[in-house]
């Protein structure tokens, strides 16, 4: 059974694996203070509520965009499955050319997409992970990483009214019924989720543009990708387990 955990600043997920078939996925709180062994003891009822047994795990692949909790999360790793995990970074196959500046520079969870992404659907692709922050991410046909782009998320925007604007309460992100809107919060959702889904469909329109090919599916990952999907005219798809596939995809290419 291999463990696959995508760190990410809001949520770590999580899934078990056996081949290329998922067997269990799980979402927890991203929480920077927790020690390896509160994770281990968190991870150890998640396993024992489904009958998986801690000795099962027999490889285990970390992917984060948190630094600090990489050492409790290797220690947690060595300690309750004595496993040494292999870590998504400089020095790991991909299987594909990153053409970046500076390669080291590019979020871990961005080459588990592509990796996820081109397995799965081919090239050429977009791929959009809407979460804390939103990238979009290139993949030529071949499956290169052509580079994208990084905007802020939707809640990073939510927050960033509220905390900034002193009358301005903090919402829900719902989708209002109509634009034109006759109270604050609405007028929040209205402002910050269309205004969101145009700047995806423009990004997205531009790039497709750029890249000059006639057929470019549009694959959307994320906490929010199903609530944008339904307003985009751009996204074809969404894959909420993406990023685990890529994962699966990552470990299978080092482990030959």
């Amino acid at each position: 059974m291999l463990l696959v955990f995508d760190i990410g600043n809001s949520n770590i997920v999580m899934g078990t694996y056996e081949g290329k078939k998922l067997l269990r996925h799980w979402r927890i709180s991203t929480d920077r203070q927790k020690t390896g062994d509160e994770y281990g003891m968190l991870i150890n009822s998640l396993f024992a509520y489904h009958n998986i047994r801690m000795e099962q795990v027999k490889a285990i692949i970390i992917s984060s965009v948190v630094p600090p909790l990489m050492v409790p999360m290797i220690k947690m790793c060595e300690r309750y499955f004595h496993i040494r995990p292999l870590i998504v970074g400089p020095g790991i196959k991909t299987g594909f050319r990153i053409s970046y500046e500076n390669p080291r520079e590019i979020g871990a969870d961005r080459i588990v997409n592509v990796a996820g992404a081109f397995e799965q659907y081919g090239g050429p692709l977009i791929v959009i992970d809407i979460g804390t922050a939103t990238t979009f991410d290139v993949v030529a046909p071949n499956g290169d990483f052509l580079g994208g782009v990084i905007a802020p998320g939707l809640s990073s925007s939510a927050d960033a009214l509220f905390q900034r604007a002193a009358k301005l309460p903090r919402i829900e992100l719902v989708t209002p019924k109509r634009i034109i809107s006759r109270n604050t919060v609405s007028g929040m959702q209205a402002g910050i989720i269309y205004g969101y889904v145009g700047q995806i469909d423009e990004i997205v329109r531009r790039m497709k543009k750029e890249m000059g090919y006639n057929e470019i599916k549009v694959i959307a990952t994320g906490g929010y990708a199903r609530m944008i999907s339904r307003e985009s005219k751009m996204i074809d798809k969404i894959d909420h387990f993406l990023t685990l596939t890529g994962l699966r995809v990552l470990y299978e290419r080092n482990s030959e």
